[in-house]
């Protein structure tokens, strides 16, 4: 019964994020800062799952073969590659670094 609350309460915490984002003023997300804001919070947000994901591991801060995919994929990145030829670089070196012991 407890998991259904929780379920019914995520839906209407839900909605009414919905509704508070539709009732604000359209002035208000015309302002060059909140225009800034709002392209800038999704990569942020990104940015921290991506190093909370690679990084850690329950409650440690752990660098192993997830970093040095991360690092090939940076790496890719920066030639200009292909998305695909970044995923594929970072999977490549992670099961590289894994099948080495890493």
């Amino acid at each position: 019964m407890n998991v259904w609350i929780a379920i019914a309460a995520t839906a209407v915490g839900c909605y009414l994020v919905k509704l508070l984002g539709l009732l604000v003023p359209a002035g208000a997300l015309e302002r060059p800062l909140v225009k800034r804001l709002a392209a800038l919070l999704p990569v942020a947000l990104l940015a921290a799952l991506t190093a909370q994901q690679t990084f850690s591991t329950g409650h440690q801060v752990l660098l192993d073969a997830r970093a040095a995919g991360l690092a090939a994929a940076a790496v890719a990145l920066v030639l200009r590659a292909p998305f695909l030829v970044i995923v594929g670089a970072a999977v490549l070196v992670t099961a590289g670094v894994r099948a080495l012991g890493g």
